[in-house]
């Protein structure tokens, strides 16, 4: 579901903030990703926006927008952590990550010096 489809109830309210999240969505996923400066902007624009939204409206749109979950989480890591994320995605990912460095570290003792 798009930001948009999925903010339709909330329209007046949410339209600076769902086109800004739309955005920074449609830009999380272009094949080339988006210039440096160009994200930036735009999330820091998002991040402005979603301090002034009630606590409904914010979380239609979290729901609906990964990106905007994303930035809200970046936000809020120090007072909430990973909210908003799935823990079993992120422990594992953490567990894979721990297996790279190792046999990373298991490689490079193994090289010649």
């Amino acid at each position: 579901m798009s930001t948009q489809q999925g903010l339709r109830h909330n329209a007046g309210a949410l339209s600076v903030p769902a086109t800004l999240a739309n955005l920074l969505d449609a830009l999380d996923y272009r094949p080339r990703g988006a210039h440096a400066a160009q994200y930036r902007a735009v999330a820091s624009s998002l991040a402005r926006e979603l301090d002034k939204l009630d606590r409904d409206s914010l979380e239609a749109l979290l729901t609906a927008s990964p990106a905007a979950a994303e930035i809200y989480e970046n936000l809020h890591y120090a007072h909430a952590g990973l909210c908003r994320s799935d823990l079993d995605g992120a422990t594992q990912a953490e567990m894979q990550a721990r297996e790279a460095i190792q046999r990373a570290i298991q490689g490079a003792a193994k090289k010649p010096g």
